[in-house]
């Protein structure tokens, strides 16, 4: 028998290609250069710097290696003596680094004095959180927490520079002895889940009483997020005023651990590169925040600034895999043509284009509105804050799963960005308050504060009477906000769906081109529209224009 030495192969691999990197996020994105430049941004030549990086195939290379190499807990030392110690991979430290360097924890606060500080910062958690969201979750509750911080000028004095410097220190250290700090939450009890009320956490003066005075903590967080932290904003109940925030540190000033024991780290779904924990306080130190009985409201407060980093990060999945279902569109063929030639895909991404891009105007208009206390920038951020995060975050769970369908099973294996995506979505559904609780306080904030759904109203009719569908859609859901609790209870998932919406297409109509408005008005409003992606009439929709527009070839 003869055996030929030339080599042999079972095939050629042909019409494969890679998922796109390499290419610059903000450079890339024309619809958010225009949002940037209406709402007067100068922070371009920086936001171009952190696209190019976040954007290149060695922090691609990280946040893979991150997700890969999840956090470790070392609960003890050789000896058994607590630890509570987490390791992470040095690519997480990456993305951390990143994020700090450019100051996605606390832009606004570094340069309050820019009109666009908000936005400036949107962009930046946007561009970062298209490649890896698991370090945006201590990067989020930092932000949320600093404007609590400022209202006790005592602790500010202390730790107020460490939480806005943009040097990144990752050492287990005391907090006076390192150079910049993180801070996270601890809310959520296993009894009582979004029920916060229900928190059995007890805390016990240590000598005087009240805000600013020192308590010792005893009792058991079911989610304690990122515990890595350098101190977290803890709900607990005082036996004289009901529940409180305290901030409780992970080191004490003698230079000894607090007494807060990390039982395990949660093996989540997806945001794997982030340690989410569950742990036990043994009277551990902290100190009250704000007054005391007014937990909840103090720490709702943060809450809010994290929603809003929910739907920015939720747009921010879109966009990754949108821009990834394009480029990778435009290579592979399928029975003789590309496969954005192919008219049903070239449906289904001009659909997807379509929610991105009003999922971007939305989230966007929210960080605007945070730079004013005007009455319709109160009335955009209290109702529409909840009504965002609940729909944004909503649809990325859906269209990241239909965009991974799109790279057919190479989607499917978990080696790839789209997998990743896909995994990571639910959980911005999920923490900082679920679907049903964001609808409940669009519904509060509307029954306790009935001007803020009217100035609301007024503001999106100036733009909705222009267009007979948009008007109709205002004077129905108008009507409907009148019904009995009840029933706005039971409905509650509809009326916010259809607020979100109109509030896009009023957006839309106000700052995207005429055939992107249009496109969407038409769809989201015909009947069957949502059932499923794709569901689109190609005499409403200019496919082409789309598509350049979401990512220039």
């Amino acid at each position: 028998m003869h055996i030929s030495n030339q080599a042999w192969t079972t095939h050629q691999i042909s019409n494969q290609f890679d998922e796109l990197q390499d290419y610059n996020l903000f450079e890339t994105d024309q619809v958010l250069q225009e949002i940037l430049s209406r709402y007067g941004s100068q922070d371009q030549a920086s936001l171009a710097q952190m696209g190019k990086v976040a954007g290149s195939s060695e922090y691609y290379q990280y946040a893979d290696l991150a997700n890969k190499h999840t956090p470790i807990l070392h609960a003890f030392d050789a000896r058994g003596r607590r630890k509570d110690f987490v390791e992470f991979h040095p690519a997480w430290h990456q993305w951390m680094r990143l994020n700090r360097e450019f100051n996605t924890h606390a832009h606004p606060f570094v340069a309050p004095e820019l009109s666009s500080k908000w936005v400036d910062w949107a962009t930046r958690f946007y561009l970062s959180g298209q490649v890896e969201c698991g370090s945006l979750c201590p990067t989020s509750m930092t932000l949320g927490s600093i404007p609590l911080i400022q209202r006790e000028p005592e602790l500010w004095s202390k730790i107020g520079a460490k939480l806005l410097s943009s040097e990144y220190d990752e050492r287990d250290l005391p907090i006076a002895q390192k150079k910049s700090i993180w801070l996270g939450m601890g809310m959520t009890e296993k009894q009582g889940g979004s029920d916060v009320r229900a928190n059995e956490t007890m805390a016990v003066p240590v000598a005087e009483s009240g805000r600013g005075k020192a308590y010792l903590l005893t009792g058991h967080k079911w989610f304690f997020s990122a515990p890595m932290c350098d101190a977290h904003l803890v709900v607990a109940k005082t036996e004289q005023d009901g529940l409180a925030c305290f901030f409780v540190p992970r080191w004490l000033e003698d230079g000894t651990k607090n007494r807060i024991h990390i039982q395990r780290l949660k093996d989540k779904v997806g945001n794997r590169s982030n340690s989410s924990s569950e742990v036990e306080f043994h009277e551990a130190w902290g100190m009250m925040m704000g007054e005391a009985g007014r937990g909840i409201p103090t720490i709702i407060e943060m809450a809010n600034y994290t929603r809003l980093t929910c739907s920015v990060g939720s747009t921010a999945m879109l966009r990754q895999a949108l821009v990834q279902c394009i480029a990778y569109t435009r290579q592979r063929k399928a029975f003789g043509k590309h496969l954005v030639e192919q008219p049903l895909m070239r449906a289904v991404l001009a659909d997807l284009a379509l929610e991105t891009e009003a999922a971007m105007h939305l989230s966007f208009h929210l960080a605007h509105c945070y730079e004013s206390e005007d009455a319709l920038s109160q009335a955009w951020k209290r109702i529409m804050t909840p009504a965002s995060k609940f729909w944004i975050c909503k649809r990325a769970v859906e269209l990241t799963g239909e965009m991974m369908e799109v790279f057919g099973g190479n989607g499917y294996v978990d080696n790839g960005i789209m997998a990743r995506i896909f995994k990571e979505a639910p959980v911005n559904t999920i923490w900082e308050g679920s679907g049903n609780v964001m609808c409940l306080d669009v519904l509060r904030a509307i029954q306790r504060e009935p001007e803020s759904i009217e100035v609301l109203f007024q503001d999106l009719a100036s733009t909705a009477m222009q267009d007979e569908t948009l008007q109709n859609e205002l004077q129905s859901l108008f009507k409907l906000f009148q019904q009995s609790p009840e029933d706005l209870q039971f409905m509650g998932r509809s009326l916010v769906s259809r607020l979100v919406i109109l509030a896009q297409a009023v957006l839309l109509k106000r700052h995207a081109p005429d055939f992107v408005a249009h496109g969407f008005i038409q769809s989201r409003y015909r009947t069957f529209h949502g059932q499923v992606v794709g569901m689109l009439n190609p005499r409403d929709v200019d496919v082409e224009q789309l598509l350049q527009r979401a990512f220039a070839s």
